[in-house]
């Protein structure tokens, strides 16, 4: 008898007729960079998280370095930044020449901590980053108390946070700037891209400026075609009219595709929270709703060496899995060789990085997928505690 599988790819852009067509309307064009769209689609964004200003940059990595550039970060200065993200946050600020100080996360959320915070501050301290882990947003009021004694600069890392907010704020708003990221696997996609919002005006202007190679003036403000002045040493990372052609109509599904994602997460968080032998990462607490980016499972000691048995059974059964993130960042051989790595300061870090697996939850999935998942987790973890 042939084993039943099913096709569920952790992560599936959803692009329809519509993206197709804009993007034939951008071809026919003569206009793919410096146009009109990149402009709506910046508009569309300020509407949807109620931002002030929003700038768009050609991938949320550029973006974090823009901010980090943009904020007058540089070398001599420290950045606090948590263990537990994807190492493009930390590579942002080595690019500015600033060094990182690596942060350990609280447990029960995968976000930092803001109780190791205050005991890694110096002089040298500029800032402090904080990446909403898997669309939860951090705890700010502490954040901001922390930051409002020091005078540090908040970042935030928006990468997986599209639609998430604290006390009715969108992510993003809640420090100086914020920056999201629309890789396929995202909650929207422009194939490549970020968008950094903010409520400072002087900052978005630099900003703009910065990401256009340091220029005055954009393509449709120069009175004469041609002519402008490099009034910064900036950036070539801009957004094009083809990807923001993409992101106009992907902003317009965004209330679907939440909402789709809430159902899966809320589905499966319900079942799994019943297995004893694991744990399942939360999606909101407190005021705070997150953004359902995807569902974290963190598996007892007793399975933490099954882990890679666990997800080649469920990859074979046709269910896409990710790990969020594969290791702490200060101990990536980067980090590590360069900065002394002591295993204690990131114990938390190292439980979620060595023991979580991640499941799709995104709108290209169903109830019946859910079902699937669950089943073969329970099947699978069946077979294990059999064996054992």
């Amino acid at each position: 008898m042939k084993k039943i599988t099913r096709n569920i790819p952790f992560g599936y852009p959803l692009l329809d007729d519509n993206e197709k067509k804009e993007i034939i309307k951008v071809l026919s064009g003569y206009i793919l960079a410096h146009g009109p769209r990149t402009k709506k689609f910046e508009e569309e964004f300020c509407k949807f998280t109620r931002a002030p200003y929003a700038v768009s940059v050609s991938s949320c990595t550029s973006g974090m370095h823009l901010v980090y550039e943009a904020l007058n970060i540089s070398k001599n200065d420290e950045v606090l930044v948590p263990a537990q993200t994807h190492v493009a946050t930390a590579h942002a600020v080595e690019h500015t020449g600033a060094k990182p100080i690596f942060i350990d996360c609280d447990p029960a959320t995968g976000n930092i901590d803001p109780n190791k915070i205050e005991k890694k501050i110096t002089k040298k301290t500029k800032a402090i980053v904080v990446v909403h882990f898997l669309g939860l947003p951090v705890d700010f009021i502490e954040i901001k108390k922390i930051a409002k004694k020091y005078k540090l600069k908040i970042i935030e890392d928006c990468a997986l946070s599209l639609g998430a907010k604290a006390n009715g704020i969108h992510t993003g708003l809640l420090g100086d700037a914020g920056v999201f990221s629309f890789y396929p696997v995202k909650h929207i996609t422009t194939g490549e891209g970020g968008m950094i919002i903010t409520k400072n005006k002087n900052l978005a202007k630099k900003l703009k400026i910065l990401r256009a190679l340091g220029v005055d003036k954009s393509f449709s403000e120069r009175v004469l075609p041609g002519m402008y002045d490099a009034k910064f040493l900036g950036y070539n990372y801009r957004l094009s009219e083809l990807q923001s052609a993409l992101g106009i109509h992907q902003i317009k599904k965004i209330n679907f595709f939440l909402k789709k994602r809430a159902e899966n997460f809320n589905y499966l968080y319900k079942n799994l929270s019943k297995i004893s032998s694991l744990r399942v990462l939360p999606s909101s607490y407190k005021s705070y709703k997150g953004s359902f980016y995807c569902l974290s499972i963190i598996l007892n000691k007793e399975l933490r060496n099954k882990r890679k048995l666990i997800i080649t059974n469920l990859n074979k059964k046709g269910i896409g899995t990710s790990i969020y993130y594969p290791q702490p960042v200060p101990r990536m051989t980067y980090y590590k060789k360069k900065y002394r790595y002591l295993k204690k300061d990131f114990i938390h870090s190292e439980e979620i990085s060595d023991c979580s697996i991640c499941l799709p939850v995104g709108p290209h999935i169903n109830l019946e997928d859910c079902k699937f998942m669950l089943k073969n987790i329970n099947l699978i973890l069946k077979k294990i505690h059999e064996k054992n």
